[in-house]
């Protein structure tokens, strides 16, 4: 649960580095917020997030619980409520995030 906080907090802070850093190298992020996007690696990884930052902040938590394996991040932005499906490795990096409006 400690990487949901960590990335909630680098979302809300807009810290592109930490960010990124949390992926592994060969995640994956699928989004369903405004269409669906299906981005990989970590330039894609950051090209995305530096226009979430601009264009979706994240405002705050509303809930994170444990799905499994995965952890579950429930938080609002400026267009509504989102949820956000990570997977986490044994090593704590993101090999997976799963997102869309709820």
């Amino acid at each position: 649960m400690a990487v949901a906080v960590d990335w909630l907090d680098a979302y809300r802070a807009a810290r592109i580095n930490q960010i990124v850093g949390m992926y592994s190298p060969d995640a994956v992020i699928e989004c369903a917020c405004e269409g669906r996007k299906i981005i990989t690696g970590w330039e894609g990884i950051a090209t995305y997030w530096r226009q979430r930052f601009i264009e979706q902040p994240a405002l705050e938590l509303e809930e994170i619980q444990l799905d499994g394996e995965a952890v579950l991040v429930t938080y609002r932005t400026s267009s509504g409520t989102v949820q956000a499906l990570l997977d986490v490795a044994e090593d704590g990096l993101i090999t997976r995030c799963r997102c869309g409006l709820v």
